[in-house]
This record gives C-alpha cells, structure tokens and sequence, in this order.
C-alpha cells in the first residue's frame, strides 16, 4: 500500500522523501520493524518511540510518522529509501493509520461502543446475548477477552491499542460479524485508541470518581472529558438519565440522545421493580414500559443488573430485535466473574464478582444487602502497587455493609501480603464491622464455606474472571471457581 493512500484522512506534512513510498506494514514497536515497514513514534510514559527513530531507519524502516514537538536527528536527512513525515499527534496517527491499513473496516461493520465506570463488561456480554438470538453474528473487544468470530483472545486491556482494534474489525469482517460491540475505557478515549471508528452506537452507563491517579486521569474533571469523546463519534447515544453527572456527559455531543431509566419515566424506563431470592438464587425482575413494553425477568442480581438490562435492550430495539428474541436471551446472558453465582449449596448462596475497589463494592454490597441475606460475609483482598487509597477505602465500605469481612490476599505482585492487609485492617477500624484475617484465599474461601449459615449470602470480591494470582512479578495459577471445587470435594461433597 502506498504511504500517501494510508495519509489519506490523517492531517500531517511531509519532512523529506517519497510520499508514495511502498508501505507493507504498520509498526509502533522498533523491535518489530522490517524493510519496508512504516514506524509509528508513539510517545510513551516510560518510553518514547522517537528514542528509535534511527533504529528503525537502520531495521530498513520506509517511513516515520513522528510527533511535530520532536525533532529529527540530522542523520536522517536525506536518507536513501526513508520518508519522514511530520503529524500532531502521533497516537492519533496511529489509530488513523491502522485502520486505513486495514481498509477502515468500520466503515462496513456496525460498532457499539459501551463506556462508564461501571456496567461495560456486563452490558456488552448482555448486547451480545441478545443479538446473537436474533440470528446476528456478533464480535467483541472487552475486558476479559476479544471474539472475533472465529478465535476468542484472552484480553490484556479494556480496549486494546488502536493497532489491534482496527486488525480484529478486519478479522471479524471475514469471519462474517454482522456488527461489533466494544468496552471503550476513558484511557482508550484519552489516548486516541478509537480514532478512526464512527460508532453506529455509543453507550453510557454511569460515571463516579474512579481512575484518577498519576498513572490514569489527572481528576474527575479530565475523566468527564474523555468519556464524553465517544459522543461526538457516534451516530446515536443512549444514556442513563438517571446519573447526576448526565448533563456534563452531553456537553458537545453530536449524536441522537435516547434515554433509559429505573426511576423516572424515559425512552425505555423500569416500572415496579422487583427481587428474586431464594438460597442459591438471586434475581430481579420489572416492567418495561416507554418505547417498548413487556415483563422483564432476570437471573443476576440488583438495580445495576436493571440498568444493564435497559441499555441492552435499548441497543437491540436500535437493530429491530424483537421482545419474543429479547426476553430468552436476556434469561441466558452470563458474565464470568460479574455477580457470578456458584451453585454449591442449598443454604447459602456463593458468588464470585470483580469488585476491585471501594465504590464498585459498595455498589455491590448495598444491592445484596436489598435482598435482606441472613449475614452478608465479604471475602476481599487489595492488590500489591497501587494506591493505598483503595484498600483503606474498600476496607471501610466492608466494614460497614458486610456482617463479616474474611480479609485475605488478592494480587500482591511485589508487596508482602502482610502489609496491604493490615492497610484494609486500618479501613475496617474505621467502623464496627466484625472481620478475620486468612491470608491465605483457598482457606478464607473454605472458611466462609464452612462457616456458612442457612440465608447467608457470600461474596468473593476482586478476581472476578481472572484466573491467576501475581506474586512478584510471576502469574501463579488460581481460579476461584477451582479453589470453590477443590474445597467441596475435599470436604467431602460435591458440587451439585
């Protein structure tokens, strides 16, 4: 492909060299980089790609695209065979010209883009479920793995790099996809990795303060901002208008506005919510009533299961997706790791669910607590670096909504167990809330079982889908639902 076709619908100037340039790949590693290759200098937090600029040259690089705060070294100038061509931003560049080397597959392949603090995971996976019983075919990038139609990849990020993104639209593209559905993290928006996508749809579910940090967003303020992004590139938006941070989200929107609610009356609004408990089980069931109309009942938990719900259904309606193909699939729609219950026992109920920090646990907590359990116990730990914040402040969200917290480890990576629970200990103290120490998870989970009282509700909160436990720097293997199944067999049951 020719470097003046891949520049197409990517402002920039050329510094020096053939703007027709023969390109046969487009590289943002220099480690990757072979004759022929255009290299992208992507200015990292700890590493700038323009350090590579003549490594690149010297690997046989055609062209650079560099960043036009950064200079080229004189012994470019003028190279045989190199083009060198000057853009704003280079992380842009390379979202732009990713997916013009894969042929804008966006341009055929309807996307949905989900984003908010909390609900992308589950309501992507629901979108899913739901056009996929109306004979659609549908790939997916998320937090927990990427389907491309063909071949599931296990995931790494919420929304992969730019790169990446555009080669799975392909992918899914000639594996037959009828339309793609996405997580689009703020971090994505902020660097750019969906630049280049025109969403069919995008979605808000909710925004909190979250991610805000040295490493992620500088403030709330700046979260906003970048979440906002996804609305003025798509063609129709829907969102939850029961979110008090609504009218800040639509600031600059171009997009359709449709609304979804479980409190007042909008495009597809909740009527007479209602709980579903019984030992082993917990659902929730409502009346859907505003552009469509009929009973909803599902078998995940809480007000958040209802505003997922709404939002997926809201999508379908948007594809011409029936309520007789709605209400089976939305029966059938399971996340691992997203209140994902165990079934092991009869007397009590036993979840696993991602809750990794404070707010996303309360949220958690108070939607069990509204199911009225007998003693709601808390299985939790805190990852090794990261902010201490977290773990005071999860420690006191567990304090005061669990009868029972069972402190034990989650990923301590390079910190000693020891210290990060004695950090959540310090959050506990802050309340009355009972709690024990095992640092050990499969014995904090085997003693939450053991202990277990009929009408009991159990929470194993933070590993969510993952499989693994990181400890210094290596991923040992540690799949709850396995510790869960070794336990009972230990015990001499068997899981039913």
């Amino acid at each position: 492909m020719k470097l003046s076709k891949l520049l197409e619908r990517l402002p920039h100037k050329i510094l020096f060299g053939d703007p027709d340039a023969e390109i046969l790949e487009v590289v943002y590693d220099s480690r990757k980089v072979k004759p022929g290759a255009l290299f992208v200098c992507i200015p990292g937090t700890v590493v700038d790609g323009h350090q590579f600029m003549e490594t690149a040259a010297q690997a046989g690089a055609s062209a650079l695209i560099v960043q036009s705060d950064h200079a080229v070294p004189e012994s470019l100038a003028g190279k045989e065979g190199l083009t060198v061509v000057e853009t704003e931003n280079c992380r842009y560049a390379l979202a732009i010209l990713s997916a013009a080397y894969f042929g804008f597959p966006a341009d055929q392949l309807p996307v949905v883009g989900v984003t908010g603090t909390k609900g992308k995971t589950t309501t992507t996976y629901m979108i899913k479920s739901i056009l996929e019983n109306a004979g659609k075919k549908v790939g997916l990038i998320g937090t927990i793995e990427v389907d491309t139609g063909a071949r599931r990849i296990p995931a790494n990020n919420t929304t992969p790099e730019s790169f990446l993104v555009q080669s799975y639209l392909r992918e899914m593209i000639e594996n037959g996809c009828d339309l793609a559905v996405m997580e689009v993290s703020s971090q994505a928006l902020m660097m750019d990795r969906t630049a280049g996508i025109f969403f069919e749809i995008g979605v808000f579910t909710n925004i909190e303060p979250d991610h805000i940090g040295p490493n992620e967003h500088r403030d709330f303020d700046e979260y906003l901002s970048c979440k906002r992004r996804l609305f003025r590139q798509c063609r129709r938006g829907i969102f939850n208008a029961d979110d008090e941070h609504l009218e800040k989200i639509l600031e600059g929107h171009t997009c359709t506005v449709e609304t979804i609610s479980a409190k007042k009356e909008a495009d597809y609004y909740a009527d007479g919510i209602r709980h579903l408990y019984e030992p082993g089980y917990l659902g929730v069931r409502y009346d859907l009533h505003g552009k469509m109309e009929f009973p909803v009942e599902l078998d995940i938990p809480g007000l958040f299961t209802v505003y997922n719900s709404l939002t997926s259904i809201a999508v379908a309606a948007h594809f011409g997706v029936s309520d007789r193909e709605i209400l089976p699939a939305m029966k059938k729609a399971r996340v691992k790791g997203r209140v994902e219950i165990v079934d092991v026992s009869d007397r009590y109920t036993l979840m696993i669910d991602y809750a990794h920090n404070a707010m996303a646990l309360r949220s958690l907590l108070e939607t069990l607590r509204d199911y009225e359990p007998k003693r709601l116990v808390c299985v939790f730990g805190c990852g090794g670096n990261r902010a201490r914040d977290r773990r005071f402040e999860m420690g006191e969200v567990s304090g005061h909504l669990a009868d029972l917290t069972i402190i034990t480890s989650d990923n301590p990576r390079f910190e000693e167990p020891q210290a990060i629970i004695e950090d959540i200990k310090t959050g506990i103290g802050r309340t009355n809330g009972k709690y024990i120490e095992i640092a050990d998870r499969k014995e904090a989970i085997r003693y939450a079982m053991r202990h277990a009282e009929t009408g009991d509700v159990i929470v194993l909160a933070g590993k969510g889908h993952e499989d693994y436990q990181e400890i210094r720097g290596v991923h040992y293997p540690m799949d709850e639902r396995v510790l869960i199944r070794e336990i009972v067999e230990e015990d001499g049951e068997s899981i039913r």
